[in-house]
């Protein structure tokens, strides 16, 4: 990796490239500490001395890179529009209009791109409000004086100015992503996720070893030195895990058949259709995530007293719920086959094989290729899901097992807690491997010399 940058960086196109992409991370990353109008948050931020670590509040902080534990112009980050994209995958499918759209090539995808960027907006509107409602319940919002809250309209001025600048920061980062799209490397969306989930690594780091944590773990017999080295070791294996699933495929074998075109003689090669296991990536995980983010998002909105029958509810979502685990696994696997749908159609792939002349070896052409193609595809998502699903849920599962042994007998706040979890592992593999394969595809166009030398 560290070889395909060097010499990326010797060509002055990919150079350039790689510089603007650079660029566009520092701005993201400035506003993310730009603080918002009337926002008064300390310097813990939002999270502080809050026992609900590792749940959605954090989860928001750790995809935005901190800044919705602070409040700032980036607070919503690209997740409104992560949202808006799952949403208009799904109604592709339901409306026919969108459909129709998505079939007229160059010009529907722009359209659907257009209604996109509108329903993020619209997405970062509503979580703006929500986010509002939030810090004015938790009294992180400014005051015209030493004990008293902005009244009447200021208190409306006051609502409007920060949630536009929230709405703002989540079109201006929308904006940013496309940009990279455009003039940078990678995709825009995951490098400025990639971005947020790296800048919170020196936090938690920091956490895990702060001096505080340790003394109590000596106080106790120092159970925190075993550990910490553990989940240290557990994050390499499943790095190595994940990387491992990248590269997984399943190669279906086709035979094309020889045929003469004048006195030449085409076909008759064997060759392959490649397969990815996880075929669906990330995008499960995130599709999962988001729709399961929904309810703690409503409760933000209202105040719930402790014992009612929303309480009850709204605490089923909470990540330490076994509930959110069972939902999330079943969510993961429904979301792979959906995206599976998606992106593999069993007929086109058997027309295409015949209309060229091939045929899968034991496998007659037409509808019995289609149906071996439709089980093959079908068997290859569920083990995808499985994987991802083991991903997902292991550090969820290993930090209350840690948690339920380092507590016993102490304060809760002493429980490890894994915060970087399997969707910000997969997150920062994925665009890692991603990313160099584009350089690499890059650079292989601009080393090839053509046919004409």
């Amino acid at each position: 990796m560290i070889q395909t940058l060097i010499n990326a960086w010797k060509i002055v196109d990919i150079r350039k490239k790689l510089l603007f992409t650079a660029l566009i991370i520092f701005i993201f990353r400035v506003g993310a500490a730009v603080p918002v109008p009337f926002v008064s948050i300390g310097v813990g931020g939002i999270l502080a001395g809050q026992e609900n670590a590792g749940t959605f509040m954090n989860y928001l902080s750790m995809m935005t890179g901190n800044a919705f534990n602070y409040g700032t112009i980036f607070a919503m980050s690209i997740t409104p529009y992560i949202n808006a994209s799952i949403i208009m995958q799904l109604l592709t499918v339901a409306i026919p209009y969108l459909e129709r759209l998505q079939k007229e090539g160059e010009v529907g995808r722009k359209k659907i791109a257009a209604i996109t960027r509108y329903l993020t907006v619209v997405l970062g509107l509503l979580q703006s409000t929500a986010y509002y409602f939030y810090l004015r319940n938790g009294s992180f919002l400014s005051k015209d004086s030493a004990d008293m809250a902005f009244k009447g309209g200021w208190a409306v001025f006051q609502a409007i100015i920060i949630i536009l600048c929230f709405t703002a920061g989540t079109a201006l980062i929308m904006w940013l992503g496309e940009q990279i799209n455009d003039k940078g490397i990678g995709n825009g969306i995951s490098i400025i996720l990639f971005a947020g989930i790296v800048s919170r690594m020196p936090t938690l780091i920091a956490q895990l070893y702060s001096p505080n944590v340790k003394i109590g773990y000596i106080a106790r017999g120092g159970p925190f030195y075993i550990l910490s080295p553990l989940a240290g070791i557990l994050l390499i294996l499943m790095i190595a895990f994940i990387v491992w699933m990248d590269k997984s495929e399943r190669r279906l074998p086709v035979q094309y058949a020889k045929r003469v075109v004048g006195r030449k003689m085409y076909g008759g090669q064997s060759t392959h259709i490649p397969i990815k296991v996880n075929m669906s990536g990330v995008m499960p995980i995130i599709f999962a995530s988001s729709i399961l983010s929904l309810p703690p998002t409503v409760q933000m909105f209202m105040k719930v007293e402790e014992g009612s029958g929303l309480f009850k509810f709204f605490n089923l979502f909470i990540q330490t719920n076994w509930f959110y685990g069972i939902i999330y696994f079943f969510m993961i696997i429904g979301f792979a086959y959906f995206y599976a749908t998606i992106q593999y159609n069993p007929i086109e792939m058997a027309n295409n094989i015949r209309k060229n002349s091939g045929t899968i070896p034991g496998i007659r052409p037409g509808e019995p290729t289609s149906r071996y193609i439709a089980k093959i595809l079908s068997r290859i998502t569920l083990l995808g899901a499985l994987l991802l699903s083991v991903v997902a849920l292991f550090p969820i599962a290993f930090s209350q097992i840690t948690t339920a042994i380092l507590t016993k007998g102490f304060d809760y706040e002493s429980g490890m807690n894994v915060s970087l979890g399997g969707t910000s592992i997969i997150i920062l593999v994925g665009v890692a491997l991603e990313t160099m394969k584009q350089l690499e595809s890059q650079m292989m166009m601009r080393h090839y010399k053509g046919f004409l030398d």
